[in-house]
């Protein structure tokens, strides 16, 4: 007999490595801003070889990894703050990309990447 696969068995599924691989991609997300914010000021003139879509894809995959581990969290536990902040930060990551590159997107960039993270941790903790 077959069972039909319903909305909370899929969510069943899914664990708490989404958080946690969400958590290091935001630390290689830092990693990547520092370093790219010091290699352009030591050479601005290679500003122009660094491709921007970097950023847009970086942006769509930590929207997608938020759907998948915050939105697990609010099946599983019932917490809307961890998503809450998540969201937040994702979306101080994307008013980011408005801004010219420099020290005022880095640092907006940093400060969405690190309530993306505490989102996270905040929903791993809340499902143990």
């Amino acid at each position: 007999m077959v069972q039909a696969l319903t909305f909370s068995r899929l969510w069943e599924g899914i664990d708490s490595r989404f958080d946690r691989y969400a958590m290091a991609i935001s630390g290689l997300c830092v990693v990547h801003c520092l370093a790219t914010t010091v290699f352009l000021a030591l050479l601005s003139s290679a500003g122009g070889l660094l491709n921007p879509v970097i950023h847009e894809v970086g942006l769509v995959l930590a929207i997608l990894f938020g759907i998948v581990a915050l939105g697990r969290g609010i099946v599983s536990h019932g917490y809307m703050m961890p998503a809450v902040v998540g969201a937040f930060g994702l979306g101080m990551m994307a008013g980011a990309l408005r801004l010219e590159h420099g020290t005022y997107e880095t640092l907006w960039t940093l400060v969405g990447v690190a309530l993306v993270a505490l989102g996270h941790d905040l929903n791993r903790r809340a499902t143990y």
